[in-house]
């Protein structure tokens, strides 16, 4: 080999081109956790979504006009966007936004790191994607992080042992259904479709879903006028979602659903730096070891290369 061909072999995913985002990406999920919280309280959570992803839907729709991409799909797109909207944007959410209602917002924020499990299980089952041996050590780190942050969470949390129970069951589901939709990202049915565009439609179709539901649970609309609410609808709904998503979409397409999930082991440490900052949160020398672990892992999967089928 030439030392000319060198950087082509180094891996996808060491590269800025998919860093930067990768890095914007858990930066703004990282910060939603304390948005979240306060969404909480008048208005129920199944309505809270819906207007997240309304918003959400029509700004990815207007991206993708402004890009010349149409929102017309054939029989088959309008199925997948269903389906992703179902799984992402409907039951995704409204497991996780009901699971802070059992448990804290970083126990959530905690669980739903195991998103790299079945992302690397489902990448092999339907997509053929070989698990590398660097790719099992990063991830066997990783979670050993993981697992120490969730000890340091749970003994914070304040709830009994049936609402954690609750809590953690509800985050374990929005974690499957966030999965699948990942796994669907990064099928040859997925880049069929220009991705603004199919995006904007499924989170449309999420936030009917999600009307649906908060209607049939909770009566009619509610709306909380409150600044700090109205201002954390359009952040969750511009930023962590039709930006995020775009970026995690676009990132998972080229490295794949496990390292791609990466991003959720590392937004609890964001989360945590950021209750730090502005909720005088204190670390324990658990909290650390868990965030270095986590981070030392994520390090690892990164660099490994995709293994020869």
């Amino acid at each position: 080999m030439s030392e000319g061909a060198a950087p082509a072999d180094r891996p996808q995913s060491t590269r800025l081109a998919i860093l930067i985002p990768f890095a914007l990406v858990t930066l703004i999920w990282g910060s939603t956790w304390i948005v979240i919280r306060d969404q909480l309280g008048t208005v129920p959570p199944s309505w809270s979504v819906t207007y997240r992803f309304t918003v959400a839907g029509f700004a990815m729709l207007g991206y993708a006009i402004a890009r010349g991409e149409r929102p017309w799909f054939d029989a088959r797109g309008w199925g997948f966007a269903a389906l992703l909207g179902l799984l992402q944007f409907c039951l995704n959410f409204n497991f996780v936004y009901r699971a802070e209602a059992h448990i804290t917002s970083g126990v959530v924020a905690v669980v739903f790191a195991l998103l790299l499990v079945p992302n690397a299980l489902f990448g092999r089952l339907f997509l053929g994607q070989q698990l590398g041996r660097q790719l099992l050590i990063g991830c066997a780190v990783a979670m050993a992080g993981v697992t120490l942050l969730f000890v340091h969470e749970a003994r914070r949390d304040p709830h009994g042992m049936g609402e954690a129970a609750m809590g953690v069951g509800l985050t374990l589901a929005g974690v499957l259904a966030a999965s699948l939709a990942n796994i669907m990202q990064a099928t040859q049915v997925a880049r069929a479709y220009p991705m603004a565009a199919m995006l904007g439609v499924a989170m449309l179709i999420g936030a009917t879903f999600d009307g649906m539901i908060a209607w049939s649970l909770t009566g009619a609309p509610t709306f909380d006028w409150r600044v700090s609410y109205v201002i954390g609808i359009l952040y969750l709904g511009l930023v962590a979602s039709a930006v995020a998503f775009t970026f995690y979409f676009g990132i998972l397409r080229v490295i794949g659903p496990a390292k791609a999930a990466y991003s959720s082991v590392i937004v609890p440490v964001i989360a945590m730096l950021l209750s730090t900052l502005f909720e005088g949160y204190r670390w324990s020398g658990l909290a650390a070891a868990g965030a270095v672990l986590a981070l030392a892992g994520l390090f690892i999967a990164l660099r490994a290369r995709r293994p020869n089928r």
